[in-house]
């Protein structure tokens, strides 16, 4: 899967996904990094056809009005240390996969993987 991970989530995040054998970008990869807009970020989903993945409910608002980004990753956890996040992210990675086969916009969280329709 094509990733960008929003700066909300750390970088070694993006490199565990790539060490799997994803396309992953950052916010730091990109020419403003984590000052990056999500109006830019959505561009950039947009033009490379990337999941953005992100904590920013702002990302939520903007997909349910104007589906921007087109395919969204809302990691609805809370406060979690990265080996948790890495672990949560790694354990649903197939389903993740499978969902995005059908859904644009899926939320995961300590329980669950939600399809959003």
């Amino acid at each position: 899967m094509k990733f960008l991970v929003d700066a909300h989530l750390p970088k070694r995040l993006a490199r565990l996904l790539h060490q799997f054998g994803h396309d992953i970008r950052h916010t730091l990869d990109l020419p403003e990094q984590n000052r990056t807009s999500d109006e830019t970020i959505n561009q950039v989903a947009r033009d490379e056809g990337r999941i953005v993945v992100t904590k920013d409910s702002d990302f939520v608002d903007s997909f349910l009005l104007v589906r921007r980004p087109p395919r969204l990753l809302l990691v609805s956890t809370g406060n979690i240390g990265n080996q948790a996040l890495e672990r949560l992210l790694l354990d649903n990675i197939e389903q993740l996969r499978v969902g995005f086969a059908t859904y644009d916009y899926i939320e995961l969280s300590r329980q669950h993987v939600i399809f959003h329709l």
